[in-house]
């Protein structure tokens, strides 16, 4: 695993490549992009450049718009299919050693 989320040429190393998986703001923006079906769910944003992760992000936070930004206010298809997307991200972040904990930066 790199020591960031970006390689020496300034490249997304991907979400499966990036810290526990992606248990980053980056990797969960992905996983949404994928909730929202911007991008398949085998897209790892690998090779990616700031910009066009940029350009997902805006997209990204455009489709939330509608809900809040709010998993509570999706409707069941796409609430569901962000419980599919993030929690099989959670389990293998788990067994990778992450825990909710390592972000507590108190």
């Amino acid at each position: 695993m790199q020591a960031g989320p970006f390689d020496a040429q300034d490249r997304y190393v991907g979400v499966d490549d990036d810290a526990f998986g992606g248990m980053t703001p980056t990797g969960i923006m992905i996983r949404d992009a994928r909730v929202f079906e911007l991008i398949t769910e085998d897209e790892t944003c690998a090779g990616w450049t700031r910009a066009r992760l940029q350009v997902l992000y805006d997209e990204t936070t455009k489709a939330w718009e509608p809900y809040g930004h709010l998993v509570s206010k999706l409707p069941p298809p796409l609430r569901e299919r962000h419980e599919h997307i993030h929690g099989a991200a959670v389990e293998r972040a788990r067994s990778m050693g992450w825990s909710p904990e390592l972000l507590d930066e108190s």
